[in-house]
């Protein structure tokens, strides 16, 4: 069993969101005791670091809840639609860390929620235009919280390596 803030959930809900939040923990894990400096230090050959990674995966996940309750012409509305792609996983302005991790804990209790209260998860919506979707496809929010989980996962292993590369501190180990 899985608690949110209002409902208890079990069986496959459960799940999804307990996957979710084991996940999100060790993205949010990698921040720990890190400065503000050190969350935005690209520590690799990469251009990704543990602060753009926060920011990337809260906003993938607010856009994806968009496009559950509404489809997607609602992903990308809210308070980070005019940064431009890249700037999705940079510093913008007076961004900090502490500010990132309180929005990401916010969107998390709101996603959390969405699953509690969403009366089918076989709720779909045509996926927007792109070049990796299939031309009128659609995603269940099943499938939704299955890929959020899958890209929160992904990027908690870089943030790890790029952790590592800062300090030498692991999430696991």
């Amino acid at each position: 069993m899985t608690s949110t803030e209002t409902t208890t959930l079990t069986g496959e809900r459960a799940d999804l969101v307990a996957m979710l939040d084991k996940n999100r923990f060790f993205l949010r894990n990698t921040a720990r005791d890190l400065t503000e400096e050190q969350a935005w230090h690209r520590s690799t050959v990469s251009e990704l670091t543990i602060g753009g990674l926060i920011k990337h995966v809260m906003n993938v996940e607010r856009g994806w809840m968009r496009f559950v309750l509404g489809g997607a012409e609602h992903m990308m509305t809210g308070d980070d639609s005019g940064e431009d792609w890249a700037d999705g996983f940079r510093k913008v302005g007076d961004q900090t860390l502490e500010n990132l991790l309180a929005r990401y804990e916010e969107v998390a209790r709101t996603t959390n929620e969405l699953v509690a209260t969403l009366p089918d998860l076989d709720v779909a919506h045509e996926l927007p235009v792109a070049p990796w979707f299939e031309p009128g496809a659609k995603w269940t929010a099943r499938r939704v919280l299955m890929h959020i989980i899958a890209e929160t996962a992904q990027h908690a292993g870089h943030a790890d390596i790029i952790r590592e590369a800062i300090d030498g501190a692991k999430s696991m180990g």
